[in-house]
């Protein structure tokens, strides 16, 4: 029988809120590039993969309390989406963040399913986190915040149950309270979270993994496809957090030339290429805005998010390359798609999660734009926290050339893999759905060998 997209959504929102745009989204992409291997393999419909895999093992909501520096008690929602676990255990980030809610931690789980997957690593697929917003809080209010959420969160986490990791909102400093509260609680020592500080079981390179990964994965694709390498190359970088940072930095490593990043407020555009050692100052405090950076690089242009054009993203108005979108789901739309063709761009790697809309891919498949998908490209995170586990597990610490020569070999292998699938199934450069078809078919293969 012929998979049915549109009847399985239809089902799916019945046992899920139909507002949940971002899971759907997510679904309808997977389940349209698999169609055509779950249509030719009876095996699969046997064994109902398809509504197993798109249906998470559990959801965990759960009440917040944490008393604020004026003693005043304040509630917020916790959540963790454990979405499947059939390659290992349950890996995804923890994010802090006022827009967190159900139906982006699904869509962020289910895509950590597949992400996981193309890694070769054995790690499931979770998301977690919370709408408290640390941006304007205290180092005591946060403290307190993660040991109120990790009281709950305690119950479900493991290290060969469930390791989370930091997300936004989530970075060392978190990580640690969050370890902290975890080892008061349950007495271990044990890698139960990843992204911690080297002094306590961290790994090397761990917050520069997404955006060297991105990169890495870049170079590789552009190989297989007999492409230019980044070398002088004008790159645009949205985000100014871990990942676009270091996105940044590796690429300035390539001699690359990033000329922009944003944040929530605008975008910043050097024209000579960022400053990263301004860049990184400016960010040390999260309520900084990058317009701080043109007080001191007189060339540099600021554009206000007020001032975009309509509909669209200033920064995928500039010429370049290549563009790494890092910042957040659906930032870049059909028009800034339309934009970066316009202005030359060869190639687009996604360092965030889901950042292009579906008109926007579809913009740069119909134009011969070389496009990494998040699933594949921004691996580089979870790749790392998988290496941290390894570590941990075996009470060692690697040296930095170890953890990066074992970060690139991973992502030129998810290159590799996804070339290769694409060529199998007859795709041309459709690495969308060739990373969809690589992951699930690791992931659905699996749930046949292990039964129901």
């Amino acid at each position: 029988m012929s998979l049915n997209i549109k009847q399985t959504i239809q089902e799916l929102k019945k046992s899920n809120c139909s507002t949940d745009t971002n899971f759907f989204q997510a679904v309808t992409e997977v389940l349209e590039s698999i169609k055509p291997i779950i249509d030719n393999n009876k095996i699969y419909e046997a064994h109902n993969i398809v509504k197993r895999i798109v249906t998470p093992d559990r959801v965990i909501k759960f009440k917040v309390a944490w008393v604020d520096d004026n003693n005043k008690v304040q509630i917020n929602r916790g959540y963790r989406v454990q979405f499947d676990n059939t390659l290992g255990p349950y890996k995804g980030g923890l994010r802090f963040h006022p827009t967190v809610n159900e139906d982006i931690l699904s869509f962020l789980a289910f895509e950590q399913i597949f992400k996981n997957a193309l890694t070769g690593l054995p790690l499931g697929g979770a998301k977690g986190g919370s709408d408290f917003d640390p941006k304007d809080k205290s180092d005591m209010e946060i403290m307190r915040f993660c040991k109120s959420f990790m009281v709950e969160l305690h119950r479900y986490i493991g290290a060969r149950v469930d390791v989370p990791a930091g997300d936004i909102g989530v970075g060392s400093k978190e990580i640690g309270y969050l370890y902290g509260a975890y080892k008061n609680m349950t007495s271990l020592y044990e890698g139960v979270l990843t992204g911690k500080q080297i002094l306590f079981g961290g790994s090397h390179i761990r917050p520069e993994a997404t955006g060297y990964g991105a990169v890495y994965f870049a170079e590789k694709l552009l190989e297989l496809n007999k492409m230019p390498q980044l070398k002088n190359k004008i790159c645009l970088v949205s985000g100014s957090g871990n990942v676009a940072t270091y996105t940044i930095q590796k690429l300035y490593h390539l001699k690359a030339i990033p000329v922009s990043c944003s944040d929530s407020r605008g975008v910043l555009y050097d024209k000579d290429g960022i400053d990263l050692k301004l860049l990184k100052s400016i960010k040390q405090d999260r309520k900084n805005s990058l317009k701080l950076y043109t007080k001191t690089k007189k060339a540099a242009t600021y554009i206000d998010i007020k001032d975009f054009e309509e509909n669209q993203n200033n920064l995928w108005d500039i010429a370049c390359f290549a563009a790494f979108p890092c910042a957040t789901q659906n930032e870049l739309n059909e028009k800034d798609a339309k934009n970066l063709f316009s202005n030359g761009c060869k190639v687009v790697i996604e360092g965030a999660n889901m950042p292009c809309t579906p008109q926007a891919v579809d913009v740069f498949l119909n134009n011969d734009i070389l496009f990494g998908p998040a699933k594949a490209a921004n691996a580089g995170g979870v790749a790392v926290s998988a290496l941290e586990m390894s570590q941990n597990a075996a009470m060692q610490s690697w040296s930095i050339n170890k953890v990066d020569k074992k970060l690139q070999n991973i992502m030129c292998n998810i290159s590799q893999d996804i070339h290769q699938t694409a060529k199998l199934h007859q795709l041309g450069k459709n690495y969308v759905k060739a990373a969809n078809i690589t992951g699930f078919k690791k992931v659905a293969d699996a749930m046949v060998a292990l039964g129901v």
